[in-house]
């Protein structure tokens, strides 16, 4: 074999490496500028929504309290009717005091529903009953008050309507 056989043919290596075709550089800047525009709105639903997660928070605590007040204010009035002077009655009065200070802060207030027209966003019917001065279908009487929290029910009231018969 001569030596010319042997040395490389410049034709047959391919093109010199200042043609070589480059490969498109990673885009990073715009990379980054997207990622901040998703993180800062990212942030901003965060800062929306952060209110409501606390109010439903707020929400599901009180809800959780309400039977316990039912209790009392069920205790309170059985106390209040023969033992109105005892330290029993005057204690839970200041339970009482307590949960209106507590209700008034949170926004808190309770449906007022006897004598009006029956709404079955705010109130669930369980039942009838014919007692006089009250208009038929308006609630005749309150079986568990109705609590809102602002203007959103908390909890329904449970009632009886007025059905003449």
């Amino acid at each position: 074999m001569s030596e010319e056989a042997s040395l490389p043919n410049p034709a047959e290596s391919g093109p010199p490496p200042d043609s070589v075709e480059k490969q498109p550089e990673p885009d990073y800047y715009g990379q980054l500028l997207r990622l901040k525009a998703e993180f800062e709105n990212y942030r901003k639903r965060v800062d929306r929504e952060k209110p409501e997660w606390f109010k439903s928070g707020r929400a599901e605590v009180i809800a959780k309290l309400l039977p316990l007040y039912d209790l009392l204010q069920h205790a309170h009035e059985e106390v209040a009717t023969g033992y109105s002077d005892t330290p029993l009655a005057k204690g839970l009065d200041a339970i009482f005091r307590e949960y209106e200070k507590l209700f008034l802060e949170e926004g808190v207030s309770r449906l007022d529903s006897l004598g009006k027209p029956f709404d079955p966003h705010r109130q669930e019917a369980f039942g009838f009953t014919d007692k006089p001065g009250y208009d038929e279908g308006s609630v005749a009487e309150v079986l568990q008050a109705g609590f809102l929290l602002g203007d959103k029910v908390l909890r329904t009231a449970k009632v009886r309507l007025q059905k003449k018969g």
